[in-house]
């Protein structure tokens, strides 16, 4: 029996008897599409991922991954396999099979063994949730509450489950402030919406806060990505309106350096259960910038912080604010992945650089002032 055999004849039925059903197993799931080559002025692109089996506990929300191989084959021969797509999916069980044999690697014990069967969901479950926080029956519910179908036609790519899934997750344990950094042009107001979803629907956070310093960003999101939450979402514009439950403001439309005038005070300090920070990097969490006092005033609430730029020098002020991010997508991963188109650098230089700044007798400068030379051979430079 080839790889194909071993999945139809044995594998997906031993999967159904330990109690998986169709809904909760999706095959050759495409992780990636493949990293894009440039060739010439077109391009193509490698082979993407795609596991022969991902278990999910509850809609996106994936727990387990498959590997099958040949019936001649060793039951472990895929394991390597199996193991790479649970790290990218941040899963914590990992499968490979013949058919016959079943390799187990548990990522919470560290621990590999044969099996004679697949564990069942609620067996998986029982495990993963050892590892989390949770302090009652609710905190397990609200874990796997579910998404929103689809935004704008897409459904969630492997990188924003894992994203979505860890800040839903850290928020029921209690974490205040919590970061996440995406490469632009991954999805990150599609994930900032899926969480603000899951978590208002289940009504963990009823009173939701979108912070961003451009009326671009701000519109985008309302408009469109958080359009299904209908009447419940407000622009704060001039007036402290508090009758809705999702709200989208400027830092300048909150507050006003310059004048002193600070819309945000009219709210209680208490009033928003969750902030999500748009592009947080660019100044809200530097202990200096202009926007920080909101974040501040506002500090009961849970503080989501999202940002396209890895640590460095000039937004250390980002990292110690939120703390260590809890989900990482580089560019870099972006682009071997196939979501991202791979960049060219055009080294330009300029002809002054080339041959330096030529400037005739007389020349003023834009304030008047005559523009004083310095003659080498030839050449007449600016000084």
């Amino acid at each position: 029996m080839n790889e194909a055999d071993t999945c139809r004849t044995y594998v997906l039925p031993k999967l159904k008897s330990a109690g998986w059903e169709d809904e909760t197993i999706t095959e050759q799931l495409v992780l990636t599409p493949g990293r894009i080559v440039p060739i010439g002025d077109r391009h193509t692109r490698k082979d993407g991922l795609r596991p022969d089996y991902v278990l999910f506990i509850r809609q996106n929300i994936p727990i387990a991954v498959v590997e099958a191989k040949a019936e001649y084959a060793h039951p472990a021969k895929g394991l390597q396999q199996a193991i790479q797509y649970a790290e990218m999916l941040n899963v914590k069980f990992a499968y490979s099979s013949n058919g016959k044999g079943i390799v187990e690697h548990d990522f919470i014990t560290g621990i590999e063994c044969d099996l004679d069967a697949f564990p069942s969901p609620e067996e998986l479950w029982e495990r993963l949730k050892g590892t989390l926080k949770f302090e009652d029956e609710k905190d397990e519910t609200d874990a796997l509450s579910q998404y929103w179908q689809e935004v704008g036609g897409k459904s969630p790519r492997y990188y924003q489950q894992v994203a979505i899934n860890k800040a839903v997750n850290a928020v029921i344990e209690g974490q205040n402030r919590i970061l996440l950094t995406m490469a632009t042009g991954t999805g990150k107001t599609f994930v900032a919406f899926q969480i603000a979803w899951r978590l208002w629907k289940s009504k963990r956070r009823k009173r939701i806060l979108y912070l961003a310093d451009r009326n671009v960003l701000i519109d985008q999101a309302k408009d469109r990505t958080f359009s299904p939450m209908g009447q419940a979402l407000h622009k704060i514009k001039g007036k402290a309106l508090k009758s809705r439950e999702v709200y989208f403001s400027l830092y300048q439309a909150l507050a006003n350096p310059v004048t002193g005038e600070n819309l945000y005070e009219q709210y209680p300090r208490d009033f928003f259960d969750l902030i999500i920070v748009d592009e947080c990097h660019r100044g809200s969490a530097n202990e200096e910038g202009s926007w920080r006092k909101i974040l501040e005033y506002f500090t009961a609430a849970t503080q989501i912080g999202m940002t396209a730029t890895p640590r460095r020098t000039d937004n250390v002020d980002t990292y110690e604010y939120f703390g260590d991010p809890i989900y990482i997508y580089s560019l870099r991963q972006g682009i071997d992945d196939g979501f991202l188109a791979p960049y060219r650098v055009y080294r330009v230089i300029p002809d002054v650089d080339a041959s330096g700044l030529q400037v005739e007798q007389g020349v003023l400068d834009r304030f008047g002032r005559e523009i004083p030379l310095i003659c080498t051979g030839q050449k007449t430079l600016k000084d």
